[in-house]
C-alpha cells in the first residue's frame, strides 16, 4: 500500500497498527509505478495540491485521507481525482483495514482481530 503524505508524522491517516506493508511517500517523491503498482493508495488530503501537479491517471483502490472534518471542499476535490473513497484520519479503523487486506487479497489479514468487536461477540458482562 502507498501512502502519500507530506506529514512527517508516523501515522499521517490514522493507520495505527496495520500488519499491511506500507510506503509512506511524500507527494513529489513517489515514481508513477509505484502509484500504478500500489494495490492501494491512500492520499493524505494536505497533499492534496502537490498530488494533482503530478498528474498522475485515476487508478482504482485511491482513497482520501481528511484530516480536517470541516472541510466540505474534500468531496468535489476527490471526485476530481478519481477517488473511490473519502474517509477521516482515525474513524472507520476496521473498515479500512479490512479494505487494505481484500486489496492485498487478505494476505495480511488477522481475523480475530478484526472481527473483534463486531456483532459476533458477546456482550460485556452487565455491572452488579
Amino acid at each position: 500500500m502507498l501512502i502519500i503524505s507530506d506529514s512527517t508524522d508516523d501515522d499521517p491517516v490514522g493507520l495505527r497498527r496495520s500488519p499491511v506493508p506500507r510506503l509512506h511517500m511524500p507527494s513529489p517523491s513517489f515514481s508513477s509505478e509505484e502509484y500504478l503498482r500500489a494495490p492501494l493508495v491512500l492520499l493524505d488530503d494536505r497533499s492534496y495540491a502537490d498530488f494533482t501537479r503530478r498528474h498522475v491517471p485515476h487508478r482504482p483502490g485511491l482513497i482520501v485521507v481528511l484530516v480536517d472534518p470541516d472541510d466540505g471542499t474534500v468531496y468535489p476535490r476527490a471526485a476530481a481525482i478519481g477517488a473511490e473513497a473519502v474517509i477521516r484520519a482515525g474513524d472507520s479503523p476496521a473498515w479500512l483495514h479490512l479494505r487494505l487486506h481484500d486489496a492485498t487479497d487478505c494476505r495480511h489479514a488477522n481475523w480475530e482481530t478484526l472481527l473483534t468487536g463486531g456483532p459476533a461477540d458477546p456482550p460485556p458482562p452487565a455491572s452488579s
